[in-house]
């Protein structure tokens, strides 16, 4: 296993690693046996914790959302021994109460997507079941809200962000309903870097930065990529401020409940687990081997 220190993990926007405050920026290319993540991981310190970055969608924002590799994304954070994600992306939002540039930190999510075989690192010999009824860590998003208001952001705690393909937005038909099944906020990405990270057995916590009203709201603009860049800007800025205040309260050492999530998750016997798939996923399994 790697014996380096229990790293935090940010995966955003390439303004989330140009911060200030990110100390002795070091680049890291990690080839995974899942393929290349999106980018190069840029870690360094941040309050004295290392950190690192992935720009999820690459730098200069290259890859659509079926284009991501999440489990080279996730796959390369844990061989850095990342054991706390924040995960900060853009939604739309499905309620009048949440308005462009509030923060929503989910608390459940609601799949629409196709892709099953590329949420899980497991098969070729070896199953696990993750359990998943909590699916995001309620000590980091709890510390992200907390955060977040401190500094006087807007934060909602808790929601529901449902997962679709995309890469374009919704038809009304879909977002009404979004709407009417009680859903809070609408992306692309977060689900697949969730269900992966409580397999590696890291904590996950989404800030949802909201950019717009999904095209629901008919007094408004239908959302467009023009109307969501701006906000964008200025959600990049919030995410740096909460991200600053919230990596030093994140706990030294991973005792959290995800960090033992594969204890009642693995199904088949050990001695049946085929060698060169114990080698494939050794960052991960690395504890009970």
């Amino acid at each position: 296993m790697n014996e380096a220190a229990p790293a935090i993990g940010i995966i955003g926007g390439s303004g989330l690693y140009q911060m200030e405050e990110v100390r002795d920026a070091t680049e890291h290319k990690i080839d995974t046996p899942f393929g290349a993540p999106s980018d190069v991981l840029i870690g360094g310190k941040v309050s004295g914790r290392q950190v690192y970055f992935l720009p999820r969608h690459a730098r200069g924002h290259r890859l659509l959302p079926h284009e991501l590799n999440h489990r080279a994304n996730i796959y390369a954070l844990r061989v850095l021994n990342v054991r706390w994600i924040i995960s900060v992306t853009a939604v739309g939002s499905l309620q009048e109460k949440y308005a462009p540039r509030d923060v929503l930190v989910p608390s459940q999510f609601y799949d629409r997507t196709s892709s099953r075989r590329a949420h899980t690192f497991f098969g070729e010999g070896i199953v696990a079941h993750v359990t998943f009824a909590e699916p995001i860590s309620i000590k980091l998003r709890n510390l992200i809200a907390e955060s977040a208001r401190s500094l006087g952001i807007t934060v909602h705690n808790g929601g529901t962000y449902v997962n679709m393909d995309g890469p374009a937005f919704s038809t009304r038909a879909e977002s009404e309903l979004n709407r009417r099944n009680g859903f809070d906020v609408i992306g692309m990405t977060n689900l697949a870097e969730a269900k992966l990270a409580r397999e590696a057995e890291i904590a996950l916590a989404t800030m949802a930065m909201i950019t717009d009203y999904d095209c629901w709201k008919v007094e408004e603009e239908p959302v467009s990529a023009q109307t969501v860049i701006g906000h964008l800007m200025a959600n990049a800025e919030t995410a740096k401020k909460v991200l600053v205040d919230v990596i030093p309260r994140v706990p030294l050492e991973p005792d959290w409940p995800e960090h033992f999530a594969l204890d009642s998750a693995l199904v088949t016997e050990r001695k049946l687990w085929p060698p060169a798939t114990v080698e494939k996923l050794r960052p991960i399994l690395g504890r009970f081997l």
